[in-house]
């Protein structure tokens, strides 16, 4: 799936970015760079695409995403309401291109392969939290340290690869741009019904042309992508609105039947909607 191309602003002489997204909403366009992105979500909740992989982030997510690795970051704000990123951008050979092929580096080998589909941490996050708050205000040298340190944090913590296979195909940027209007298109407009032809129009095909052009981009068919968009939606709402029943939230989050999202989320989730809340309370 090609991207917009996009560029981490550097100086010549800078290996290691430090980065600061506070406003309204994050960098809310399909895009893909050339350095490994490590993020702490501060503030602000929403929906990812990393690769493949779809689903909802939230304070004290940390997020790896590995070269090339097309990604966005969809935020849910309300008015006045401010969201907040904090990142560190490098890449494998920014500090030589054998740095991190030394023996003392070994125990990373895993690490980096497991960036090239990014992964999420959720589990005792605290310290590298510390860590990405310390290298706002550093010297090159301690923020470099830190990188480290982070590296053997995230090492020690179990994860799993968010994106089932590895994207790195080039496309033109008028195919990025096409594939960014559908997912913005979806993610704006999940909640009511969504006909296969129109989605197609936007991107000026037909049905059947835009379904094969989907799934070679995206390793997932356009109804499957819908689908997982709206049980996002349907999670986000089980873990924070008590008061809305299940019923509310199938139709909430696009579903025009209540078995159909009950199937649907059982299907993706492993549990049914009314077990995933009870879970999540406990």
């Amino acid at each position: 799936m090609k991207v917009l191309p996009f560029k981490i602003p550097k100086s010549s002489t800078d290996t290691l970015i430090y980065q600061e997204d506070v406003g309204r909403i994050f960098y809310d366009k399909l895009h893909q760079h050339q350095e490994i992105q490590i993020s702490y979500i501060e503030k602000g909740e929403g929906t990812y695409i990393i690769g493949d992989a779809i689903g909802s982030f939230k304070p004290h997510d940390f997020f790896i995403i590995g070269e090339k690795l097309p990604h966005v970051f969809k935020c849910d704000t309300k008015p006045c309401e401010q969201v907040k990123m904090i990142s560190l951008f490098f890449s494998k050979d920014s500090f030589g291109k054998n740095f991190f092929n030394l023996p003392e580096f070994f125990e990373f080998q895993s690490l980096f392969e497991a960036f090239n589909r990014g992964i999420l941490v959720r589990y005792k996050t605290v310290e590298i939290e510390a860590l990405m708050q310390r290298a706002k205000s550093t010297s090159k040298i301690d923020r470099f340290i830190i990188l480290l340190e982070i590296l053997k944090h995230l090492y020690k913590l179990p994860y799993n690869p968010l994106s089932s296979i590895i994207l790195y195909n080039q496309y033109s940027e008028d195919e990025g741009k096409r594939m960014d209007h559908i997912f913005q298109f979806v993610m704006n407009e999940f909640h009511r019904n969504i006909t296969l032809k129109e989605v197609a129009n936007i991107a000026y095909m037909t049905p059947n042309a835009f379904c094969r052009y989907f799934k070679q981009r995206t390793n997932k068919t356009f109804v499957n992508f819908l689908t997982e968009i709206r049980i996002g939606n349907a999670c986000k709402l089980l873990t924070k609105n008590e008061d809305l029943t299940i019923l509310d939230i199938c139709f909430r989050s696009g579903f025009n039947n209540l078995s159909n999202f009950n199937r649907k989320f059982k299907q993706i989730k492993g549990v049914t909607p009314s077990n995933f809340r009870k879970t999540h309370h406990t």
